[in-house]
């Protein structure tokens, strides 16, 4: 603030003549959805949806500690109108450092109709992980998630709060042996989207993602990251009531860890 020219001080007594200049600073949450050039990949859209291939170490939308920089401020930037659908079309998630497909709304009509998706489970998420050990052939993890109670930043199967119900089926695809460590190649479908899900129930089945040191992962080769790729997208397209698919690569980091890892059964 300034008092005639001049900057304020505190208590400082102003007259009636007195020329006051304030300047407002915005909180960053304020400026959280603000439009900015991001770098991510757009594998198909339509009038009503956006299918976004996100890369690794993107975080999704604005929170505490990443106010921008988001995949929501680059949809802003790409896709202005997105400005007036809530979320800006965004309707699930993926961790930062998990690469993948996600579908963005593009109006009002479309965001509701995958949101009532999800919440009928018809929505079809598959994603490909290498975790620690030798895992099971397949099967259902079911445990609840919720808030770790002592350590705010994790997700918990053990006494959490506000657990949620959470459903994870898997099915081992090979396993082998980086820098002599049991590793498995994993295919994961969810039932339901909870925050770190794939994470926390791979780490309760005992058998933590490959770099994910949050949940006990390794870092081991060539991984710097939890190895959790988000491969295949199904959905109902809200204009033609007909299903869509859309199929990622994986990324070029996870592709250099299969690769150091000596395989012994596919």
């Amino acid at each position: 603030m300034l008092v005639n020219g001049v900057p304020g001080k505190i208590r400082q007594n102003v007259g009636a003549d007195d020329l006051l200049l304030v300047t407002m600073q915005l909180a960053p949450e304020q400026t959280a959805f603000t439009p900015e050039p991001v770098d991510f990949m757009v594998v198909a859209d339509s009038a009503d949806w956006i299918v976004v291939n996100k890369p690794a170490g993107l975080v999704t939308h604005p929170g505490a500690g990443n106010w921008s920089g988001t995949l929501l401020n680059g949809l802003l930037y790409r896709y202005p109108e997105l400005a007036h659908v809530p979320r800006a079309g965004i309707v699930h998630r993926l961790d930062k450092d998990t690469d993948g497909l996600l579908v963005v709304a593009r109006n009002e009509a479309a965001q509701t109709h995958f949101v009532r998706q999800l919440q009928a489970r018809t929505m079809g998420r598959e994603y490909e992980a290498l975790v620690m050990g030798h895992s099971p052939a397949s099967g259902s993890v079911t445990l609840p998630i919720g808030r770790d109670r002592h350590v705010p930043v994790r997700m918990s199967t053990v006494t959490p709060i506000a657990a949620k119900e959470a459903i994870t089926h898997y099915e081992r695809l090979a396993f082998g042996y980086i820098d002599e460590a049991p590793v498995s190649h994993v295919q994961c479908r969810l039932e339901t989207g909870r925050t770190h899900q794939i994470r926390v129930h791979m780490h309760a089945l005992g058998h933590p993602l490959l770099g994910d040191t949050l949940y006990n992962g390794k870092l081991l080769g060539p991984a710097q990251r939890q190895m959790l790729h988000a491969r295949r997208l199904t959905f109902i397209d809200p204009a033609t009531d007909q299903p869509r698919s859309f199929d990622a690569a994986r990324p070029d980091d996870m592709e250099r860890v299969m690769a150091a890892i000596e395989w012994t059964s596919k």
